[in-house]
């Protein structure tokens, strides 16, 4: 995986190089269409991606200009990628096995980019990567925190799930299906309101049980805390844009006017309480470890 993700940032960050005809190894800029199916889409399709040989045969040495008819089924290796490269969704494409036209519109390949500091000085901020060595421990690194975050989130919301299942108590329903009925812009009707309330009913559930948790632990979110959470969240957001490493007047200035709409300041302080709870139940929850690959943790963490 981290020499994958080194393969893609020099891809990223390579030069790209105008090609006349399709190679092997060309990207290919143009419009999937098909109008018995209301397919009208432009998008960048990878050779390399393309899990059919005849597909393959048919692009290589095609120019700008050129159609060429592509069957549906079994185009990609990813399945994903079908969907996207026709602009619909994930449904239709799973169902579909037709023949589109691809219009050629450009032909280029990425010349892929030294690993030198102008490119780790891009990528992580001055100085703060000097080898390809410390590139790929900085990428491992990152991708471990990346999946601990998912880890948890997962964790959050399988111990929601579970406190709603296990907490048994009566909500007052004849009297929030009358205050749903007309509490909106638009009175609802009997049938509207009970509906309402059958898909809000587990998340009023968590509200009540979530708070009696936070009361009981004396959880509260401090506003030097909060300010410090949203410091982290916007440098990690900038790093998202090539900002490595803001100076902390800029974080504070950011904060500061963050921390001025009372809608972030809600949103924030939610998530920071997420993890004050995340610490609570790691800390009293019988919880126990598992170890799984790669593959599986995927499955576990998306469905």
């Amino acid at each position: 995986m981290v020499n994958e993700q080194v393969e893609r940032l020099q891809k990223q960050y390579g030069k790209i190089i105008s090609k006349p005809e399709v190679t092997k190894t060309a990207e290919v800029n143009g419009t999937f269409l098909d109008t018995a199916h209301a397919i009208d889409h432009k998008t960048t399709v990878e050779i390399t991606k393309i899990k059919s040989k005849k597909a393959i045969d048919l692009f290589v040495g095609k120019k700008v200009g050129d159609t060429i008819t592509l069957k549906t089924k079994g185009l990609f290796k990813e399945d994903y990628l079908l969907s996207s490269s026709l602009g619909i969704t994930a449904d239709k494409a799973e169902k579909l096995n037709i023949e589109v036209d691809f219009t050629i519109q450009e032909s280029y390949e990425r010349q892929p980019a030294e690993l030198n500091q102008e490119l780790f000085d891009k990528l992580f901020g001055e100085g703060e990567v000097k080898s390809e060595a410390e590139m790929k421990e900085k990428i491992k690194t990152d991708s471990e925190k990346q999946f601990e975050q998912q880890s948890d989130q997962k964790l959050l919301n399988d111990i929601t799930e579970r406190l709603i299942d296990e907490t048994k108590f009566e909500l007052p329903s004849e009297f929030l299906k009358k205050w749903i009925q007309v509490s909106g812009e638009k009175e609802l009707s009997d049938i509207e309101a009970a509906d309402e309330y059958e898909k809000s009913e587990k998340g009023l559930r968590y509200q009540l049980i979530e708070g009696k948790i936070i009361k009981e632990n004396d959880l509260q979110v401090q506003f030097d805390e909060l300010k410090e959470f949203a410091k982290g969240f916007i440098k990690s957001q900038m790093a998202q844009y090539g900002h490595m490493n803001p100076q902390e007047e800029e974080l504070d200035n950011i904060s500061t006017r963050v921390l001025s709409n009372q809608d972030e300041v809600k949103r924030l302080s939610e998530q920071l309480m997420s993890q004050k709870l995340l610490e609570l139940y790691k800390e009293k929850a019988n919880l126990k470890t598992k170890e799984i690959s790669y593959e599986n943790f995927v499955k576990e963490v998306y469905g």
